[in-house]
């Protein structure tokens, strides 16, 4: 090929006389250069793509190109929505598709309820004023594994959790303690849940009268009274469960662990927290009111 020296011998030689040996335009010559420029890689744009695959294989292949665009953003890449889903179909990443799951409340029971105190206010101006509850099961080759948690709603922290073998009052009211311990709540803290029986136990009602708090209920049959807890295990099963096959419980129970402390309060983007993590918000917020 004519160009063949070009590479070179263009930093050295004018380029008057490259065109001159070669017998081209000047115009000729540097669309030839661009060409090969285009040809090398853009260190940029591969680092970009490195990030993007590193982040999705953190998130478990969950976030699409909102989280991801945000994700990009905090490492210093400044790119819009455009340019992270070109970057993610380059990178071959997809954010993987939701199954529906069966509601399995049972709230047909001749025990007390409470009054909807919440009514959909999902937002609180600090920690601990306002929890949301709910159950969930996964499938084991062992059987059924149920799991509650309870979820503050200033930061969307999961606060408590329990899990067993065993849909019971239980289940909730060591969640609930769990989430005492850690956390130290006051009086008045507001405990939404669906009217599921074991809500309505004494066992529950007990426990939330000796700490001095707020019971409150979603109507019958509306889920979106709870749509909070609802949309959390919506992602857990989305981002983590549905593409598992657990053995057994215990195996089952050590990656929901994983799931809720390592990614989900830790580094999962929430798009309520301005793409915060749960303890990032919490965090960010403690330094405001210090220096407030």
């Amino acid at each position: 090929m004519k160009y063949a020296f070009i590479t070179q011998y263009k930093k050295t030689w004018p380029v008057d006389l490259m065109c001159r040996l070669l017998g081209v335009s000047r115009n000729a010559y540097y669309r030839y250069c661009q060409r090969q420029q285009d040809k090398q890689p853009d260190p940029e744009r591969q680092a970009m793509l490195a990030a993007v695959k590193e982040i999705a294989e953190t998130s478990g292949y969950s976030y699409g190109s909102r989280r991801m665009k945000r994700a990009l953003n905090a490492l210093g890449f400044l790119v819009g929505r455009r340019k992270t889903s070109s970057l993610m179909r380059e990178a071959g990443v997809k954010a993987k598709c939701r199954k529906k799951y069966k509601v399995t409340t049972n709230s047909n029971h001749k025990q007390p309820v409470f009054e909807n105190v919440l009514n959909r206010e999902f937002t609180a101006e600090g920690p601990d004023q306002a929890y949301v509850s709910d159950i969930t099961y996964l499938w084991t080759q062992e059987g059924w594994l149920y799991l509650a948690v309870f979820i503050d709603l200033f930061s969307r922290r999961v606060v408590g959790w329990s899990m067993g073998s065993r849909m019971n009052a239980k289940l909730v009211t060591d969640a609930l303690r769990m989430a005492v311990w850690q956390r130290r709540p006051g009086a008045g803290l507001i405990v939404h849940s669906d009217r599921g029986s074991q809500y309505a136990s004494k066992a529950y009602r007990r426990l939330l009268k000796a700490n001095g708090f707020v019971g409150s209920m979603s109507r019958k049959g509306n889920c979106w009274d709870n749509a909070v807890a609802e949309s959390f295990f919506a992602s857990l099963k989305k981002e983590r469960v549905q593409w598992r096959h657990y053995q057994v419980r215990t195996e089952a129970q050590q990656d929901v662990l994983d799931y809720i402390v390592m990614f989900y309060n830790s580094r999962r983007r929430h798009s309520t927290l301005d793409y915060s993590s749960p303890n990032d918000y919490e965090s960010a917020m403690a330094e405001l009111k210090k220096a407030a």
